[in-house]
């Protein structure tokens, strides 16, 4: 599964960015939705994981361009504060994680996805 893990704090980028990496996982990090967007564009990623707060292009804003140009891409957004179900009813794969989580609530949610992908 190739993750995009997009991050402007670098010491946590690098950290989590790491930490999701794993037998089948590969990880690349951004430290901005921009180059996030460039990276995409050229092979697009089985799953988006993005902090909301970023400098220049926000979090939301990167996952609104990506849902349109597909629906069912999976992007999960990383918020200090509750995003409740209206990102959600972006698309049927968007999730949130509530800033701090837990490593292994990024892992679970990870494996959750792991497996929907497998069963397409």
């Amino acid at each position: 599964m190739r993750i995009l893990y997009v991050e402007d704090h670098e010491d946590l980028r690098e950290t989590i960015g790491m930490l999701m990496e794993g037998e089948g996982r590969s990880v690349v990090l951004c430290e901005s939705a921009e180059q996030g967007m460039a990276q995409d564009v050229q092979t697009p990623f089985d799953v988006v994981v993005t902090d909301v707060s970023l400098p220049g292009l926000s979090g939301i804003e990167f996952a609104h361009q990506l849902l349109t140009r597909n629906p069912d891409r999976w992007v999960v957004l990383c918020s200090g504060y509750e995003l409740g179900k209206h990102a959600q009813a972006w698309g049927p794969h968007v999730r949130t994680l509530l800033k701090p989580f837990e490593l292994e609530q990024l892992d679970a949610l990870l494996r959750e996805i792991e497996q929907a992908l497998s069963a397409d």
